[in-house]
């Protein structure tokens, strides 16, 4: 039996996984991820790693996930408003590498859950699957027969700045009215709160739509309405077989997803329509932990 390595540094946490040839998690190990020092992170990784129950000539490799924008090509994080600057250009896969002796390979949080939702998850018979993420924020991935479609410069599906509404809402960073600027629960909540609305997260800002309350009404309105808009040019673009929505605002909103490829449906061409589908994600958080270790077994070559 083969076994990966499977991380998945967060902005709060990081997560090392052992994972089996079947992607069976057979043990995790979760600790605070230190947010100004990627030094101390790599060496709590490298102790989980060796702490594991597993012949180190069983590991196939190391598969591992950070925020981005990653240049995937070297290994680094070139910037992320979740870790501290000094992790910024830190070479993250040559120091793994170099700690434990295995290989490692980096890509983006969404790519991996992406991977997982191809190889395990609801895209696991199909070619051709596009993954989103609406949660905190809103990140995607593309699948290609088992492969993450990274674009030219590994930035592709980096979608939360895609500008759809011309001077709309602002969010940090992102050029205003961004899809993440818009319809993340971040998004959701500032918006509400903007209005004068008492609400902590996005479902508190769903359940006072229900009630009626027109300000909540508009907010969630636009938030479907927009990602479906969104969801409508990835199709005409990349022509998926699947598009599957996790993070908290699809899964935990009753009917969002739902009512959002009713609306997808609205926006395609005819001859597309039957083709569509939108669906919510079946695996749980530690999705990506199995994208990442299911990238080691790919990546060499078992």
């Amino acid at each position: 039996m083969k076994y990966a390595i499977g991380i998945d540094i967060g902005g709060t946490n990081t997560r090392v996984a052992l994972v089996d040839e079947n992607l069976k998690m057979i043990d995790r190990i979760q600790f605070a991820t230190p947010a100004d020092d990627p030094a101390a992170a790599i060496a709590r990784i490298t102790e989980s790693i060796q702490g594991f129950s597993v012949a180190p000539d069983a590991l196939a490799g190391i598969g591992m996930s950070c925020p981005g924008p990653l240049d995937l090509k070297a290994g680094t994080v070139i910037v992320t408003p979740n870790l501290g600057k000094a992790w910024f250009g830190y070479p993250l896969t040559r120091v793994l590498a170099q700690a434990t002796g295995l290989p490692v390979t980096l890509e983006n949080d969404a790519n991996l859950a992406a991977l997982a939702e191809a190889a395990v998850g609801g895209g696991k018979d199909l070619r051709y699957v596009q993954f989103l993420t609406i949660s905190t924020g809103i990140g995607a991935g593309f699948v290609v027969d088992k492969k993450v479609y990274q674009g030219a410069h590994g930035f592709a599906c980096e979608v939360a700045n895609v500008c759809l509404w011309q001077d709309g809402p602002v969010q940090g960073a992102l050029v205003p009215g961004g899809i993440e600027a818009i319809a993340s629960g971040t998004a959701i909540t500032r918006r509400a709160k903007a209005a004068g609305l008492q609400v902590r997260h996005a479902g508190d800002v769903n359940t006072l739509a229900l009630e009626g309350n027109p300000a909540a009404q508009a907010i969630m309105a636009d938030a479907k309405q927009y990602l479906a808009n969104f969801i409508a040019a990835l199709i005409a673009i990349n022509d998926p077989e699947i598009i599957i929505l996790g993070g908290s605002v699809a899964l935990k909103i009753p009917g969002f997803v739902e009512t959002v490829e009713a609306l997808v449906k609205e926006k395609v061409f005819d001859v597309i329509r039957p083709t569509v589908r939108v669906v919510r994600s079946t695996l749980d958080e530690d999705s990506g932990l199995l994208g990442a270790a299911f990238l080691a077994f790919t990546s060499s070559g078992d």
